[in-house]
């Protein structure tokens, strides 16, 4: 008899550690432990989304005639961790061994390291195959110069899953159309009504123990939609599928009141397991060969799919656990109270914490260019802003999250992710949103009293780190602005980022702040 020890996010009938599973001899063991609740201090609704849908799952596989061991967050017996609970369930049914899928974070693999010898059975840890490519063969693949930069990982990919290939070639006579997919969207622009899901009544059951245990936590729940279920999921990406079209010119476009737009949303039922990374390419290219999508979006998404989300993936778990103790940039300041108030006059910035209040979500761009360049120029902490994003998003687990937020965010890193910083004063944000209109502030001023933040932040930060990017050719041309500023000028924006960096948790114009009700 084997006990196989099912985690939040590995909810996939055809996960490797239910492989082989006999019904009328093997238990499955699935527990809600507080621990993982509460290691970082997750958002309301993304604990709301890993209960439910472990408990949807757990009752599919007792559909099924599998024995489920499931031990839930009120259970009094309940010792509020993994190896605890496990420990108990070994006593309960006394197993031959423990199957496991390889975790997707550091900290649970030394867990699961240590189970056999403190539990006293074998425990065997299967590879997760629903990834594209393995750890193993991810460091082969850097061994062959295969992974310096994420699109020459991304083309092998193409090659070995054949999407969007005609025979050794890309379709379209090129790789990456991301050139394409940044247009702003027009002005007044409604996006779509995108679907969202009522929660059921076991939805509705957690929901309310989420608010009883965790009330205190980050979010509201009154907006959650997410799917829970396979069936769900599904649905959800038939939603995407329906707006693919729009998703490559767009992808890049933010605008106030509008959380959606033409995103897949589909990350958090991907990342927990509902979906697979290979179907929901395999549904987009089909999209493509169908006449119903263009090239641009459909590259474009899976490119994010299985360019970005194995990558990232591949340099976690070949890096860690030293890849997330690096500080590049000697960052160390702490993350600002707004982060999670959402008070501030920069109304981008409040406008994106207070959709990631109401939805656990924000796209790659709001993420990358809004909370993100902020904590760039700012100098947050990496493991501050890293705790913050791994916190706040449904789809965040640390073996995607990390990666992106200390590589890309924080260029943490020193490059390994991107050979530049993600920086950009106002300009970028104004081109890419309406953030700007009706803005506390002026986008267009450098320095002055009522001048944007991200304007002398952001002359702050290439001053502060010209030594480090001054020669490098993807920043010449804001280095030779620079250059041409005045010694006066230099002089009043380092003043003017000091003097935020003194307020920063406090007012920070003399007209006070604007809260948005986050």
């Amino acid at each position: 008899m084997r006990l196989v020890f099912i985690l939040g996010d590995q909810l996939t009938r055809g996960i490797s550690s239910l492989d082989g599973i006999e019904p009328t001899r093997d238990v499955v063991l699935m527990v809600e432990v507080a621990a993982e609740a509460t290691y970082v201090r997750h958002h309301k609704q993304k604990l709301v989304l890993v209960l439910s849908a472990m408990r949807h799952f757990a009752d599919e596989l007792r559909a099924e005639g599998i024995t489920v061991d499931y031990v839930r967050l009120d259970d009094p017996d309940n010792l509020q961790d993994f190896t605890g609970e496990l420990a108990r369930a070994v006593a309960r049914h006394r197993p031959e061994a423990v199957v496991v899928t390889h975790p997707g974070e550091w900290r649970v693999l030394q867990l699961m390291r240590g189970w056999a010898e403190g539990i006293g059975v074998p425990v065997e840890i299967r590879e997760d195959d629903r990834f594209l490519c393995s750890p193993a063969e991810f460091a082969r693949l850097t061994a062959a110069g295969k992974t310096g930069r994420m699109e020459y990982f991304y083309r092998e990919m193409r090659r070995r899953t054949g999407l969007l290939m005609e025979g050794a070639k890309p379709l379209g006579g090129k790789w990456n159309f991301d050139a394409e997919n940044r247009k702003a969207l027009p002005r007044g622009h409604q996006g779509p009504q995108r679907k969202r899901f009522v929660p059921d009544a076991l939805t509705a059951e957690v929901m309310a123990l989420v608010e009883a245990r965790f009330g205190d936590h980050f979010g509201r729940l009154d907006r959650f939609g997410w799917p829970v279920t396979r069936t769900e999921a599904l649905l959800a990406l038939d939603d995407f599928l329906t707006v693919l079209p729009a998703f490559g010119d767009w992808q890049d476009a933010m605008q106030a009141g509008e959380d959606f737009l033409y995103h897949a949303l589909i990350a958090p039922a991907l990342n927990i397991g509902l979906l697979t990374a290979l179907e929901v390419a395999q549904a987009a290219e089909a999209e493509y060969h169908a006449g119903r999508a263009p090239l641009n979006a459909v590259e474009g998404f899976i490119r994010q799919v299985i360019g970005w989300r194995e990558f990232v993936r591949g340099i976690y778990w070949t890096g860690m656990p030293g890849y997330a103790a690096t500080n590049a940039l000697n960052a160390v300041r702490p993350l600002p109270a707004f982060y999670w108030t959402g008070e501030t006059r920069m109304r981008c910035l409040a406008e994106v914490i207070r959709g990631t209040r109401d939805n656990a979500y924000a796209h790659h761009i709001q993420r990358l260019m809004v909370t993100g360049n902020f904590a760039l120029l700012a100098g947050i902490a990496p493991g501050q802003i890293e705790d913050w994003y791994l916190a706040v998003y449904a789809d965040a687990f640390e073996w995607v999250e990390l990666p992106n937020v200390h590589g890309m965010v924080a260029h943490a890193d020193g490059g390994r992710l991107g050979s530049k910083p993600y920086a950009a004063a106002a300009a970028y944000i104004g081109r890419m949103s309406d953030y700007c209109r009706g803005c506390g502030y002026d986008a267009k001023a450098r320095t002055g009293r009522n001048a944007c933040p991200m304007n002398y932040l952001y002359w702050n930060f290439l001053i502060t780190h010209q030594d480090r990017f001054g020669k490098n050719p993807r920043m010449a041309l804001p280095y030779k602005a620079l250059a041409a500023m005045g010694e006066g000028e230099r002089a009043a924006i380092v003043s003017e980022a000091e003097g935020f960096f003194a307020r920063i948790d406090g007012p920070e114009a003399p007209s006070g702040q604007l809260s948005l009700g986050v």
